[in-house]
């Protein structure tokens, strides 16, 4: 059985690439069928499903299906909070060197 540290592992290995956090910035509006996702992050489709895929095994998304259409979801809206918190420390630290190669 997996412990906490393994599956908090998993969720911050599921956030980190590129493709991944455009799916979540794209999800942030709300549920969306993968025929939207793919075309909007600029993906291929086999691509973008395989990330999706791997994003709700890894419990960052869900997903349920209509007819033929796959829709997906952030699962838990802290997600976000943890993506914001990233995009802050960024913020920061390139204002940070900036500031730094001014007084240089």
């Amino acid at each position: 059985m997996k412990d906490l540290v393994e599956y908090r592992a998993e969720i911050l290995k599921a956030l980190a690439q590129p493709t991944r956090l455009k799916i979540i910035d794209f999800l942030r509006d709300g549920e969306r069928c993968v025929c939207e996702i793919f075309p909007a992050i600029g993906e291929e489709q086999s691509n973008t499903s395989r990330h999706l895929n791997m994003m709700q095994s890894a419990g960052v998304l869900s997903r349920r299906k209509d007819g033929l259409k796959i829709y997906y979801a952030i699962k838990h809206p802290e997600i976000l909070e943890v993506i914001d918190i990233v995009t802050l420390v960024v913020k920061q630290d390139i204002f940070g060197r900036h500031k730094l190669l001014k007084v240089a």
